[in-house]
């Protein structure tokens, strides 16, 4: 086998005059089509029309063009096969041994903010799919390129050996159905979105590949980061990497829950996460002040664990922040000062987030998790409460202030593993129960946690109590308040105690169980 006819056509035309400029002197025949061949022919290229190959124009504004048989028998003909070497034979018809195509920027186009539904669809590449897919089946004797990372190893391989590998082919086959699988996913998510159908009878996802890992949760486990198409920009998936060493399996996890509870809070907050849960949320009047909260909330969980700003990090909070190990710090930015600080510590990760959508005005995602044979998939959890929103179900109402720090541990709760109860007071975290397997036993752990600083606090909880036992736990440790979502048979029980006790509880009628 050699190669002797290529047929190019590029949307994205980087590398390509001076890849079909030596595939020209290698003997190759280029074969183009609308602005490739325009760009070709003004580079010097030799280069011939798809009309002239076909014997028909391109027609209806450039959408019919390489929708022919002379086209695609010559990309889908068994080159083994005597019957087909007599049919192409006879109708006078010749092999493509090349085809390089890039599809018209659907991903791009969606992304612009002020799209219209008629660009986008416009924008659905036909013929670009149809070819890759006709020369990817037939790889046996067909290569097919849809990236320009591979232009290399395909000179190569002709240079050397006047054709690619099968090995080579099947590679790029392989990844031309990953290329087109993605684009169409892409365009029937998008689709379902216009038509209000965000839970189709398939869901079909796409993501593209950031970096592979060393590892995943344990060296023995194979891992990669992946980034969803159209990401938000304050996602972790966008984040730029200003400093550090690379990222690790846990360590993304661990980053995400940290940025996940930080956008609850429209004041400066400061969260510190371990294994994906806080171990101190602080808010204040400034990023500095926000920082001591969260450290002080739980100084000894804090280190070696991951921390995440709304604000812009200054020199002050750099300064405390190296004194203490920390694996990951991210912020909307940090100042050159900081900087300075900060990058002393070699390993410190340092990521900066595009524009952080924070409180009330972020928007909801679909969150897809992985079971052993599937998958499910619901709306991420961005329920937002109001004052207004809160039922008193006690004698006593809260004061002011404790339906202040009420409402702030209910932002921290509906981000710690279930069961989960939090402790809050002066706008910090001071205890922390997650992940029990009754809501009493994290009552318990939140308020040892706390120690004497739960004397005055209030407790937010996940979901509703199933009995008295956790109100009176609080009480004991002279909490003075109670938010949770009521609900249960037994709600009059934890009432009936909290009263007994002075202390002011609401229900919220909504619940932020966290699996």
């Amino acid at each position: 086998m050699s190669m002797k006819r290529a047929l190019v056509s590029v949307s994205d035309k980087t590398g390509i005059v001076d890849f079909c400029r030596e595939l020209s002197q290698l003997g190759v025949e280029i074969i183009s089509t609308g602005g490739t061949k325009n760009l070709l022919a003004k580079e010097g290229v030799p280069v011939i029309g798809i009309s002239d190959v076909t014997g028909f124009p391109e027609i209806l504004d450039g959408r019919v063009k390489t929708l022919h048989p002379a086209v695609h028998s010559g990309l889908l003909a068994v080159r083994d096969s005597e019957e087909h070497q007599a049919q192409m034979k006879e109708l006078g018809l010749d092999y493509i041994d090349l085809v390089v195509v890039n599809l018209y920027p659907f991903q791009e186009t969606i992304a612009k903010p002020d799209v219209t539904y008629e660009d986008a669809i416009e924008n659905i590449d036909i013929g670009g799919p149809t070819m890759l897919r006709s020369a990817a089946k037939n790889h046996a004797f067909v290569t097919v390129v849809v990236d320009a990372a591979d232009y290399g190893t395909v000179l190569e391989e002709v240079r050397t050996g006047g054709d690619t590998t099968l090995e080579t082919r099947k590679r790029l086959a392989a990844k031309v159905f990953r290329h087109t699988a993605a684009y169409d996913a892409l365009i029937s998510d998008y689709l379902s979105k216009v038509t209000g159908d965000p839970l189709p009878e398939r869901f079909t996802v796409t993501y593209e590949k950031i970096q592979d890992l060393r590892y995943g949760e344990n060296p023995h486990q194979k891992a990669a980061f992946y980034r969803k198409p159209l990401a938000a920009a304050d996602t972790l998936t966008n984040a730029e990497q200003l400093h550090g060493k690379e990222l690790s399996y846990n360590n993304i996890n661990d980053a995400n829950a940290a940025l996940q509870i930080v956008k609850e809070f429209d004041e400066p907050a400061v969260v510190a996460v371990k294994h994906m849960n806080p171990c101190g949320v602080g808010v204040g009047a400034s990023v500095l002040e926000a920082y001591k909260k969260a450290y002080e909330a739980d100084p000894v969980s804090i280190f070696g664990g991951i921390v995440a700003a709304n604000r812009i990090i200054d020199a002050d909070t750099a300064m405390l922040m190296k004194e203490i190990f920390l694996e990951i710090i991210l912020a909307p930015g940090f100042t050159e000062e900081a900087l300075e600080i900060l990058t002393k510590k070699k390993n410190l990760r340092l990521l900066k987030l595009g524009g952080l959508e924070l409180g009330a005005s972020r928007s909801s995602q679909f969150v897809v998790t992985s079971i052993d044979g599937g998958m499910v998939v619901q709306e991420s959890d961005v329920h937002t409460l109001k004052e207004s929103d809160l039922t008193v179900v006690t004698d006593r109402k809260p004061t002011e202030e404790e339906l202040k720090q009420l409402l702030f541990g209910w932002k921290v709760v509906k981000h710690v593993k279930s069961n989960a109860i939090v402790l809050a007071k002066d706008d910090m975290t001071v205890g922390v129960g997650a992940g029990q397997m009754n809501r009493v036993g994290a009552a318990k752990i939140a308020i040892e946690q706390a120690g004497e600083k739960a004397k005055g606090s209030v407790l937010a909880s996940d979901a509703f109590f199933p009995m008295g036992d956790t109100v009176e736990a609080a009480a004991q440790a002279g909490i003075t308040a109670i938010i949770q979502p009521g609900g249960s048979v037994k709600d009059e029980e934890s009432i009936k105690v909290a009263n007994e006790h002075g202390i002011a509880m609401v229900f919220t009628g909504v619940r932020h169980f966290k699996h």
